[in-house]
């Protein structure tokens, strides 16, 4: 009997043993199991990041262009568009990428964004009028810039010479054509004998057209008054203290202004004013006339300049350029309302923009 009970203990002793092992056989084989399994999820992450590192330098393949904007309006957005359909002609389109921020009329804005930007390394920043580009040059001396629509470029403190690109920057001027637009209006408007200048001083495109207007004026003996504005608010009341003590009023490529013209439109015409103005999407948005800014012309030369760099040219190889063709219009529905009778030679010579709104 004690040797059986022995015999039974061994054999469950035995059996102990063998279940352990049986365990521990498991065990190994559900780890390699495991293991197993793992690897194929390991491979497949592998294998999208690899896909995603590829779509990553496709895209990376193309020459990134940021055009930066400080408030939304017409002259603005046509300078916008046409670069961006002068670089589809010029056969660009699939080597650049283009990418569009506003600051809504918040300068305060512009360096964010432009920090963004650089932090992104963007291969060139395409800032539109001069406080953009003011803030554009204050960020980075590196990036690429090139800028369209600064009227003065230099008194802006952007470049230093217009023949002389030696920074980062470089771009195409919006300078206006004084001059030509005063000697029009001896043409339209003779009698007139004092000229209403309505302009926002902070903007330097707008205090350098001013600046040459005074010296023209000045020099052939015409008056002038000036009424300043800070914001879009001031626009009627700077326009309405100007009533009674001018004959007509001028405004050059004011960005303040151009934004509100329905509101500046409505004081002059209501005073039975003539305005001259730099721009012609002032004269499509109601002012009586201009050799000014076409804006299509020059967003079409920007956009030339920035294929010429995006091909491998240098900022020194591109000085600053100032717009070569102007837009010559007088709006006749304008012209009609003052009772202005036009000479045929001079229509001749112009864009006539009737039903203007």
């Amino acid at each position: 009997m004690k040797k059986f009970n022995e015999t039974i203990r061994a054999t469950r002793k035995n059996h102990l043993v063998f279940v352990l092992m049986f365990m521990i056989i498991l065990a190994t084989f559900t780890g390699c199991s495991t293991s197993e399994k793992e690897a194929p999820s390991s491979t497949d992450n592998t294998t999208e990041a690899a896909a995603e590192s590829t779509g990553d330098d496709t895209a990376n393949d193309k020459y990134v262009i940021a055009i930066v904007q400080h408030v939304e309006h017409p002259s603005l957005n046509e300078i916008r568009d046409t670069i961006v359909d002068e670089l589809d002609v010029l056969g660009l389109t699939d080597q650049v990428e283009i990418r569009f921020e506003n600051a809504n009329g918040d300068v305060s804005m512009l360096p964010t964004i432009m920090q963004n930007l650089v932090s992104e390394s963007v291969d060139m920043i395409v800032p539109i009028a001069t406080p953009t580009a003011q803030a554009a040059m204050a960020i980075t001396q590196t990036t690429p810039i090139v800028f369209s629509a600064v009227s003065n470029p230099i008194a802006a403190g952007v470049v230093t010479a217009f023949d002389e690109t030696t920074g980062n920057i470089t771009g195409v001027s919006n300078a206006i054509a004084i001059e030509e637009i005063f000697e029009l209006s001896k043409v339209i408007t003779p009698d007139v004998k004092t000229f209403g200048f309505v302009y926002n001083s902070s903007e330097v495109n707008s205090a350098t057209g001013i600046s040459r207007a005074i010296a023209y004026c000045e020099e052939n003996g015409i008056a002038y008054k000036e009424a300043t504005i800070t914001g879009t608010a001031d626009i009627q009341q700077a326009t309405a203290s100007l009533i009674g003590d001018v004959d007509a009023l001028f405004t050059p490529n004011d960005n303040t202004i151009a934004s509100a013209m329905a509101t500046y439109m409505q004081v002059a015409m209501s005073a039975n004013l003539p305005t001259y103005v730099g721009a012609d999407s002032m004269v499509k948005d109601g002012a009586l006339a201009t050799v000014g800014i076409d804006y299509t012309t020059l967003g079409r030369q920007t956009a030339q300049m920035i294929a010429r760099i995006v091909g491998g040219e240098s900022i020194a190889d591109n000085h600053v350029e100032v717009i070569n063709e102007y837009a010559k219009m007088i709006n006749i529905d304008t012209a009609n309302s003052l009772g202005l009778v036009i000479p045929e030679d001079t229509l001749s010579q112009f864009v006539i923009i009737e039903n203007a709104k």
